[in-house]
């Protein structure tokens, strides 16, 4: 049935949104034992990574409105069920950030104003990167982000591997983009935090739809030019998993 790959999407955009962004607002700046970036980084990662196997199977595990919308331009998903996958995406994030806000503002220091996990540029990116800045890298990092899962899904690749590149790979991106813009390439992820933070987090929110929405497009699109596509691959969703 349909709706169970939707709520496949909705349950693990959940997890990448309530466990990712709960790395950063809970657990980051703990005092003296604070993650750190390298560790928010490796949870969004993980995210990926278990839910890929969890649920790979059931709805390709996109869990990113970018990854379906690139997936389809490699020629790797149906366009009829774009945007259901990506309502799905939105609605799991949105919860996700629900259940975060209600556990994090039991913390006496709690304060929306730090940011909630948001994504932001210039005076709201975490190196007070502008917004040119944060334009290129959403673009460049989503677009890489496709590549690797195209690459690590495609009907070549070592079987049963996609989940860690994938992983992995999303915990580099982040390495790399979390002092830019905190991070987004994924436009659900984005949505949630915004939604609790208001004001100048919705205000710029626009960037992380278009930024990840075309970088997501530009990665499908190279690769798929790039490699010889088997045809079992070529349409419906891909049997290894994909973030």
């Amino acid at each position: 049935m349909e709706i169970r790959k939707y709520l496949a999407e909705a349950i693990g955009t959940f997890w990448l949104t309530f466990a990712g962004c709960g790395s950063a607002v809970i657990a980051a700046g703990f005092p003296q034992v604070g993650i750190g970036l390298l560790g928010v980084a490796l949870a969004f990662g993980l995210t990926v990574l278990t839910m890929a196997y969890s649920i790979g199977h059931i709805s390709g595990c996109h869990l990113n409105p970018a990854v379906t919308v690139g997936l389809a331009a490699g020629g790797r998903f149906p366009a009829k069920d774009i945007v259901p996958y990506i309502v799905a995406q939105v609605v799991g994030a949105i919860v996700a950030s629900a259940v975060l806000y209600a556990i994090a503002r039991g913390a006496p220091d709690f304060d929306l104003a730090k940011g909630f996990a948001a994504n932001g540029y210039g005076d709201h990116s975490p190196g007070h990167y502008t917004l040119l800045s944060g334009l290129i890298a959403e673009v460049v990092l989503t677009m890489m982000f496709l590549f690797i899962i195209m690459g690590a899904t495609h009907g070549k690749a070592p079987v049963g591997f996609a989940p860690i590149a994938i992983g992995l790979g999303l915990t580099l991106i982040h390495l790399v983009g979390i002092p830019i813009t905190n991070t987004s390439v994924n436009p659900a992820r984005s949505t949630g935090p915004a939604l609790f933070v208001g004001g100048w987090a919705l205000a710029q929110l626009w960037l992380f739809w278009v930024a990840p929405l075309i970088g997501g497009v530009l990665g499908g699109i190279l690769y798929r030019w790039l490699s010889e596509e088997p045809a079992a691959l070529v349409t419906g969703i891909p049997r290894a998993p994909a973030h």
